[in-house]
């Protein structure tokens, strides 16, 4: 894909800076069993890190490396810590931890807080909340809130379908076909994640999720007809919400002067975020049944994950014939 086409086709990605405490509180409110416990002044403080910490060896007094700018859990081995402190060790320990900018701090496993934290943080303003989960579970699964919210974030102009399991993404030029053919993948028993916008997150190392900003999921236009809803006309079988990226197919006109691939042997690739997509070029004409190429498209992928490739099996073949040949024509012309 050329420079040109390529800008044409994405936006620049970009990383959020920041999660205000108050947003984390409202969105996992259910999902975490939280329960504001004290400091709802600093609800607008910022989380500026997705990743936890415990601050265990903070509060025995040992701050040299205090991760204090992530969300400080509070477990039953420090909880039980403070407890067995006296008055004094522990209104010092939990003061020595709250000279810090603490995000906000969460006591798990339905702990109640210590009196001298509560009255530390409402006068610091930092929000201590609580969960019923335990702390593993909180854990992961704050864990996972937090790697979604700060995932890098893209948007691409093209369709994305589920063909068979593969998530299939179409690009090309604007008006060349990408929407009639998504269109046509949801007839023959696909699935439609999205159409024109497609928000890509890198969600882990070389995993892209697709989906569909929110003001048009499920919804296609296809020029001559108008806007059309997949979810209603089509039933659930034929949309997904989300889908993980596995190919790119770039839509063509077709050229009688490119180098079109032939055999397969060498794909190209493109990137989102830093990771490599296989990218493949589709030369597009009047008559030609590109949802049939999709559906073989997608199954020749799969067949590639259990290590079998036409290509290179048609290479191995012609190999092992040319080794015959030349063995052949040794022992014809061998007289002794």
């Amino acid at each position: 894909m050329n420079q040109e086409t390529e800008d044409s086709t994405r936006q620049t990605g970009r990383v959020i800076d920041f999660l205000e405490v108050k947003q984390l509180f409202e969105d996992n409110e259910e999902r975490l069993r939280l329960t504001l416990l004290a400091g709802g002044d600093g609800l607008a403080r910022q989380i500026e890190v997705k990743h936890i910490h415990r601050p265990g060896l903070a509060l025995a007094g040992y701050i040299d490396l205090f991760t204090f700018e992530r969300v400080q859990v509070l477990g039953n081995t420090e909880i039980n810590f403070l407890r067995g402190l006296s008055d004094e060790q522990r209104a010092a320990s939990i003061g020595r931890v709250m000279e810090f900018a603490i995000p906000c701090l969460v006591i798990t496993n339905g702990n109640d807080p210590p009196a001298e934290l509560v009255e530390q943080a409402n006068a610091r303003g930092i929000p201590v909340f609580g969960s019923l989960h335990s702390t593993t579970d909180f854990t992961h699964l704050l864990g996972d809130y937090l790697d979604d919210q700060f995932a890098p974030t893209t948007t691409v102009h093209g369709s994305l379908v589920d063909v068979y399991g593969t998530g299939m993404l179409f690009t090309g030029r604007s008006g060349i076909g990408k929407s009639e053919i998504a269109l046509d993948l949801v007839e023959r028993g696909h699935r439609l994640v999205t159409d024109d916008i497609i928000r890509i997150d890198k969600k882990a190392e070389g995993v892209l999720i697709g989906t569909s900003p929110e003001l048009t999921r499920h919804i296609m236009e296809v020029r001559g007809v108008g806007l059309i809803d997949v979810r209603r006309m089509f039933g659930v079988r034929g949309i997904r919400v989300q889908k993980r990226i596995e190919v790119e197919v770039h839509l063509e006109e077709w050229d009688d002067s490119f180098e079109w691939e032939r055999i397969g042997l060498d794909y190209e690739s493109t990137s989102y975020l830093g990771v490599d997509v296989p990218l493949l070029r589709l030369p597009i004409f009047p008559g030609k049944n590109i949802s049939m190429i999709a559906e073989v498209i997608a199954l020749q992928i799969h067949l590639r994950v259990y290590g079998l490739n036409p290509a290179e099996e048609m290479q191995r073949r012609m190999s092992e014939e040319m080794n015959r040949r030349k063995v052949r024509n040794y022992l014809i012309r061998d007289y002794e």
